[in-house]
């Protein structure tokens, strides 16, 4: 079998893509900078928090996989961890834009109106729990259910664990980064043991932690209601979305003339995991949903009701459609695994799926109900531009910091020559 051993490959960072890249940071500055000016300044926050979230995630989702390849001593992702790795260099960047967006969201206030009609001075984000008087029993706003979460749902609480959650993801996935390159130069089995003990640290409190990260940032913008799955859908989500990020660099890489060693056999593993967790993605769906619907508990049901008013009711089975059946329909067959074409295209319909996902979990209960409903629950400019400007950001900082390496493959990884001759 043939065998490559160009291993000294740098990848450049130019030409067209560099330009489109730098075009979309503008064109998503000048949108977001429009919402604001607008009046739609809620609906920019939103749409912030909405891609904060989604960069971060698809960083984080990098460190899982590396972690994941260390702790399982897998052997077929060795010579394609530079991709991932790549996602970790953005992390610290990725997580220091969404604790902006929360804090912004948090402090900058305006006027609006309660669920009981009430105006009252209230934060662009997290105003169910975070505006003041809420869990005060002498105000009139008073909320019994927020001041019994306000033991958890406080704002320097809330930033402590945000930083805390991000931070250290971002320090493990660095020591990562770190004893990769350390291998690289050093060889032996020192670093990778040391890879491995870091992963095995990651993962469990990436395990403990995850649930606890989408509980805070998400689902706490709709403080009354609860759902004990709703961390682990998050993080379905974010795997998914994750793998087809990384799928999709990989095909870029390959045709831009790098990764010559990367087979369709290795194409193929990242097609299985987007199918198998797609649908592992759709039983944690499905299950909430089930569950909620079976209970008709109130304080649950009123999340899904939001999300079956006429205007989210398209996107909300859309989101079930893009994210489970095309998965399941196109990626089932071995043939499609491995076809170039077809699996670039599943990769972008899911990383478009997902953000519908997102989308979903957020605008209904924030601006989704507040307003001109035809101005404020159709994808509009906004979640347009600001979508753009953060793949802009995301593909110039990424590919960026893929140029950084002095070689895109981990040279004296001790699992490499099975990754080279992976067959499957």
């Amino acid at each position: 079998m043939k065998t490559h051993n160009n291993f000294d490959e740098r990848f450049e960072f130019t030409g067209g893509v560099k330009t489109w890249s730098l075009i979309a940071i503008v064109v998503g500055v000048i949108v977001i900078a429009a919402g604001f000016l607008t009046g739609y300044a809620e609906r920019t926050f939103d749409n912030l928090l909405l891609m904060g979230y989604y960069f971060s995630c698809v960083c984080i989702a990098g460190v899982f996989f590396c972690a994941l390849q260390y702790a399982a001593q897998a052997g077929w992702s060795a010579s394609l961890l530079r991709v991932p790795q790549a996602f970790i260099k953005v992390l610290p960047y990725a997580a220091t834009i969404l604790v902006v967006i929360v804090c912004a969201g948090l402090f900058l206030t305006h006027t609006g109106t309660t669920e009981e009609g009430k105006q009252v001075i209230m934060p662009y984000l997290y105003k169910t729990w975070a505006t003041k008087g809420l869990a005060d029993p002498k105000s009139e706003i008073f909320d019994t259910l927020v001041y019994g979460k306000s033991g958890f749902l406080n704002i320097p609480f809330f930033l402590i664990r945000m930083v805390f959650y991000l931070g250290s993801y971002s320090l493990l996935g660095w020591l990562l980064v770190k004893y990769s390159n350390n291998e690289d130069e050093l060889g032996g089995m020192f670093n990778y043991e040391k890879s491995f003990k870091v992963a095995c640290i990651f993962l469990v409190i990436f395990g403990f932690t995850v649930p606890l990260f989408a509980f805070d940032t998400i689902m706490s913008l709709e403080a009354h209601w609860f759902s004990t799955m709703f961390g682990w859908y998050n993080f379905a989500a974010m795997w998914v979305s994750g793998l087809a990020v990384i799928t999709l660099v990989t095909i870029y890489l390959r045709k831009a003339g790098y990764l010559s060693w990367v087979t369709e056999d290795h194409l193929h593993n990242l097609g299985q995991l987007m199918f198998g967790f797609s649908v592992f993605w759709t039983y944690l769906w499905f299950a909430q949903f089930l569950l909620t619907y079976y209970a008709n508990i109130p304080e649950e049901a009123e999340y899904f009701y939001k999300r079956w008013e006429p205007q989210f009711k398209f996107w909300f089975w859309l989101n079930i459609v893009i994210n489970f059946a095309t998965p399941l329909l196109v990626l089932m067959k071995r043939d499609s695994k491995r076809l170039v074409p077809v699996l670039k295209a599943v990769c972008i319909i899911l990383i478009c799926g997902h953000w519908l996902d997102y989308f979903i979990m957020i605008m209904p209960g924030t601006t989704g109900l507040e307003g001109d409903r035809t101005v404020y629950n159709e994808i509009s400019w906004i979640e347009i531009g600001t979508f753009v400007g953060f793949a802009g950001l995301f593909t110039y900082s990424v590919l960026t910091a893929l140029s950084t390496f002095t070689s895109l493959i981990p040279k004296k990884h001790p699992l490499l020559d099975e990754s080279l001759h992976h067959h499957i």
